[in-house]
């Protein structure tokens, strides 16, 4: 069993032409992009008991995503965006990011869990962020954590608040994601991969196993152990950026389970993964992000379909005679 811990919530575009509403939040895309992986995943997170708090629980099970805690008394968030006729956009928020009560339910919820991913608004946002932080010190004897910052400083505005936050969960991480972006906000004047490096030293042995730094058309880059390694992206033509980075986060934590590689008995495994290890990983998640920019909106790949890109990629590198 899979877990994801964080937001969901339900965008609002508002533009003259009309409204639109979507359900989105990092760690939600993320468990949705799991089980179109075929992964067994369930995710922890609140949403209201309205209309759109429905519509986030049917997209989760639409996904076969597991829902174990029912909806509450409390609104749904919402994000706001209303865009003028120029295409620039202005964003409100109407957040709540509590789970109260947590603590005393995670032993029953997390059975037989091997891998607890979280990150994004859950991770920085009070009073859920410091529940979140127990769930990951509670899980981290027995499985798996991986960590994405997803920073967003429209509503977390002071990055050296962020920053903190970012190094207590980077540190008891296994697997952390970041964007080039996240890392140039975190660390202004320093160069992101300085910045990935430094998340790879720290708690040392006990600390991250595997760093990745996403940096859009250049591709991602990573460091294990073992060195360092990068692979390019994919080149596809680009619907929208929306949902890629969770999708690419997604894919890299099922590289890790597919190898085996999840569970805190295979954190020295992981850690020792070789360049050529850690290349496929890149690879198998670049293709997934490719997958969710070629179209509209949040959309991750399923497992068939990105098996059949990467069997097609297979093929094309096979030298002909």
């Amino acid at each position: 069993m899979l877990t994801v811990i964080g937001e969901g919530l339900v965008d609002v575009v508002q533009r003259t032409s009309g409204i639109e509403a979507h359900v989105g939040g990092s760690p939600l895309n993320v468990a949705v992009g799991l089980a179109r992986l075929g992964h067994p995943v369930q995710f922890i997170g609140r949403y209201g008991r309205d209309a759109y708090g429905d519509s986030v629980a049917a997209h989760l099970r639409a996904s076969s995503v597991m829902l174990p805690l029912a909806p509450d008394s409390l609104p749904t968030s919402v994000a706001t965006a209303l865009i003028d006729d120029d295409g620039a956009a202005t964003y409100t928020f109407d957040l709540t990011w509590e789970l109260p009560g947590l603590a005393e339910r995670l032993p029953f919820m997390l059975q037989g869990n091997t891998l607890l991913h979280t990150g994004s608004i859950a991770t920085m946002l009070a009073p859920g962020a410091a529940e979140v932080l127990a769930a990951v010190e509670h899980s981290h004897p027995a499985a798996t954590i991986s960590f994405d910052p997803n920073c967003r400083p429209s509503i977390i505005n002071d990055a050296g608040y962020a920053r903190r936050q970012a190094e207590k969960f980077v540190t008891l991480s296994d697997v952390v994601k970041a964007s080039d972006e996240d890392l140039e906000w975190l660390y202004p004047g320093t160069d992101p991969l300085e910045s990935a490096r430094r998340w790879f030293s720290l708690g040392g042995s006990e600390g991250p196993a595997l760093v990745v730094v996403t940096r859009g058309a250049q591709g991602p880059w990573g460091i294990t152990a073992a060195g360092e390694a990068e692979f390019p992206a994919p080149r596809v033509e680009v619907a929208d950026t929306v949902g890629a980075g969770d999708s690419f986060m997604a894919a890299l934590l099922s590289g890790v389970v597919d190898r085996g590689l999840d569970g805190a008995q295979n954190r020295a495994d992981l850690r020792a993964l070789p360049s050529e290890g850690l290349t496929a990983l890149l690879a198998h998640a670049a293709r997934a992000a490719a997958v969710t920019v070629s179209r509209a909106g949040a959309n991750p790949p399923t497992r068939a379909e990105l098996n059949h890109i990467e069997e097609a990629a297979e093929e094309a590198e096979v030298p002909t005679t």
